[in-house]
């Protein structure tokens, strides 16, 4: 069954991805516009709100496209969205090969939670941002 993402998910979402309508480099040097978009994005580039509010519609749908197409067992609205985030965060590939995602394809989501914390780095170094933000998905994934 194909889910989509709730408010509550593109809240999550909104919550960590501050909107920068000017071009950045994010924690791992890598250009990043919008809402956390980094697509063809080079420094210098700009863009308006409306942009920023599109691509972040289609980057959700790929995240969300997939957790439909890797995530084989039933799971909860709180759990897809908080798969959603984590893999707009931090990437199919990621996802694909992780424990986490193994653990949810096994149905053994106590343990799938725990997985999250487990990705508070950017370039081998803890970011406090990106713990705070992994404990929302595991607090997510757990309601």
């Amino acid at each position: 069954m194909q889910m989509t993402y709730s408010q509550n998910g593109l809240h999550l979402t909104e919550q960590f991805e501050s909107c920068r309508l000017v071009a950045y480099l994010d924690g791992k040097g890598v250009p990043t516009i919008a809402w956390g978009h980094t697509a063809g994005v080079q420094l210098g580039d700009t863009c308006t709100q409306a942009q920023a509010d599109g691509w972040l519609q289609r980057d959700i749908g790929w995240a969300e496209a997939t957790v439909n197409r890797y995530v084989t067992t039933e799971v909860t609205q709180g759990e897809f969205d908080a798969l959603v985030d984590f893999v707009f965060n931090c990437g199919t590939g990621n996802f694909q090969h992780s424990t986490l995602l193994a653990l949810v394809d096994q149905g053994r989501f106590a343990e799938a939670a725990d997985e999250f914390c487990k990705w508070d780095r950017a370039g081998g170094t803890i970011v406090a941002g990106l713990l705070r933000r992994r404990l929302a998905e595991k607090q997510e994934f757990n309601t």
